[in-house]
């Protein structure tokens, strides 16, 4: 593990904003760190206002979406709402649809089947509309490569408006409207909302042409904060907005749907890691197991004991989804043994029984075990179909690119991408996907890097510094948890290992004479020799606050420990 501390701003602008905002230095770097460099800047930040979302029209195509959708109402059309199985897909369908259908009674919903259909927009989602009469899909969450797709829905008189935030092709489809902030002819001032964002994006737009008001849109907050967590946007500009407020949406009036899943959790304010270590997985685990079509069906029950059925459905979705990701991470692991292939570049594995709704699951378990740029694929059909995985800093759909000739299709994001190809491909995309890497990923990428924000001293951890610090939230990319270093600590002899396996550590730990602070190391147990008999060691860490029974504590979360 190699720890990198941030290089420190300018000391003259650390101490403008210092002035300017009466704080500590900690956290005028933290700050700037963060791009919030002027009072203006740190007012926006901290006080984040549904105010300042940007206006929706100024999105590329926005005003030729809001008029076809007016035109299909206004004619009694009938409308389709499409999107992908995933987290960002399911909440995206459920926020369009039931914003419509608040207004207007003729539409429906689609999510492709992830196993006959795939991802993106199928032919049979189109044969589906054709044969139901209806002349309108709006697609969320993808379509922006699906030209051959649209050209088969213009044949058939249904026309396509498309709200995706993907990376585009060199050709756009031929469809009414393509909202997609990553277009390279679209000046919307903010380009990484997620699917669901831009469908946010989208009513809020219909909402202005019918004199409603961000107020009247409130409601579907919970739904756009549980895409952005499972998505993994930045959480910068409009996401933070939209995430914040639909957290507090989450937390005191979430609709039914939400409400049935996290009602036997214990914890009374959810967070945005709560979101997405426990709402997240589970609306995930019906496309993943079952259908996504069970998701939207939970998300737009207006009826909490018919919402409380679905999600103990779901619930069981979930927990098949455990057991299987756990069978196939153990059956890759050894296949990577068996071939001989720990010292590589890439990891790159295929069983035609691996279950396809948890491969991407699986890639991630083997990215944390062999940290590296990771593909698991499985039989889909008569193709392979694979989800890919990166580590911090390579990008995969770039390799990917390199790769071309060997797939049939592909799709994603720097981090994440899907892919099919022919079997009789694999061996080759494999080779070439694994000299592309090692041509093009710096050594230092492939050794796990925490990021450390600042050095401190235990002495500069008081409670103006906590209470500051709870206001950075909501927490994700470009703004993660803050993250420190301190140097010669000495735990005070209560250093024991925690967990079944002794894989935690717990401590409690003190520099020269300051207050100390009890701490705990997750998968650090291994570490315990390092810190027992008051031996001086250095650590980074996240500090956190712990409730038991009313009292509330520092605890200092260790990520790692060096002697």
């Amino acid at each position: 593990m190699r720890w990198t501390l941030k290089s420190k701003p300018e000391k003259e602008q650390v101490q403008k904003l210092q002035n300017e905002l009466q704080v500590d230095e900690t956290i005028a770097i933290l700050l700037i760190q963060r791009g919030v460099e002027t009072y203006e800047q740190a007012r926006t930040f901290f006080r984040p206002s549904l105010s300042d979302l940007h206006n929706p029209y100024l999105m590329k195509d926005m005003d030729k979406a809001v008029s076809r959708v007016e035109k299909a109402i206004e004619n009694g059309e009938n409308i389709l709402v499409f999107g992908d199985y995933d987290v960002d897909g399911t909440t995206a369908v459920s926020l369009v649809s039931s914003y419509l259908k608040s207004f207007y009674p003729n539409v429906a919903t689609y999510i492709p089947d992830r196993y006959d259909e795939g991802y993106g927009i199928s032919y049979k989602g189109i044969d589906y509309a054709d044969d139901n009469g209806i002349s309108l899909i709006i697609a969320l969450d993808c379509g922006i490569k699906s030209i051959d797709h649209v050209a088969y829905a213009n044949a058939k008189n249904i026309d396509f408006i498309i709200c995706d935030h993907h990376r585009p092709g060199d050709e756009l489809p031929n469809a009414v409207a393509v909202l997609d902030p990553k277009r390279s002819d679209c000046f919307y001032p903010y380009d990484e909302l997620c699917g669901c964002g831009v469908g946010f994006k989208l009513i809020q737009a219909l909402a202005e042409n019918r004199n409603q008001t961000i107020d009247d849109l409130i409601v579907y907050l919970d739904l756009v904060a549980t895409a952005i967590a499972a998505d993994i946007v930045p959480m910068t500009g409009e996401n933070r907005v939209l995430a914040k407020f639909g957290l507090e949406v989450i937390n005191s009036n979430p609709r039914p749907g939400i409400k049935a899943l996290i009602q036997n959790v214990k914890k009374k304010v959810l967070t945005i890691t709560d979101v997405v270590f426990i709402i997240a997985p589970r609306i995930n685990a019906a496309g993943r197991i079952k259908h996504g079509n069970e998701a939207v069906a939970l998300l737009t029950e207006f009826n909490l004991e018919q919402a409380e059925i679905f999600a103990s459905e779901i619930e069981q979705y979930n927990a098949d989804r455990k057991d299987l990701d756990k069978q196939i991470t153990i059956e890759a692991l050894s296949q990577i043994e068996e071939n001989n292939e720990k010292e590589k570049f890439t990891t790159v594995v295929y069983h035609e029984s691996w279950h396809k709704g948890v491969i991407g699951i699986v890639a991630s378990r083997l990215t944390e075990t062999y940290y590296r740029p990771t593909i698991v694929f499985t039989k889909s059909g008569n193709k392979l179909a694979a989800s890919a995985r990166s580590v911090k800093d390579f990008d995969v759909y770039n390799a990917l690119e390199a790769c071309a000739e060997h797939l049939e299709q592909f799709g994603g994001h720097m981090y994440a991408a899907g892919m099919t190809l022919k079997e009789e491909n694999y061996q080759n995309f494999k080779n070439a996907f694994e000299a592309e890497v090692q041509k093009t990923i710096p050594p230092d990428l492939l050794i796990p890097e925490i990021s450390v924000d600042a050095e401190i001293d235990f002495a500069d951890i008081n409670p103006k510094l906590i209470r500051i610090l709870s206001q950075f939230e909501p927490f994700g990319p470009q703004n993660m948890t803050p993250t420190f270093m301190s140097k010669n600590i000495k735990d005070t002899g209560y250093a024991k290992p925690l967990g079944k396996d002794d894989e935690h550590l717990k401590l409690f730990i003190k520099q020269n004479n300051s207050e100390g602070f009890g701490a705990i190391g997750f998968g650090l147990g291994k570490k315990l020799e390092l810190v027992t008999n008051q031996k001086p060691f250095d650590a980074v860490y996240c500090i956190d606050e712990n409730e038991f029974n009313g009292n509330v504590t520092v605890q200092l979360r260790i990520k790692d420990l060096k002697s």
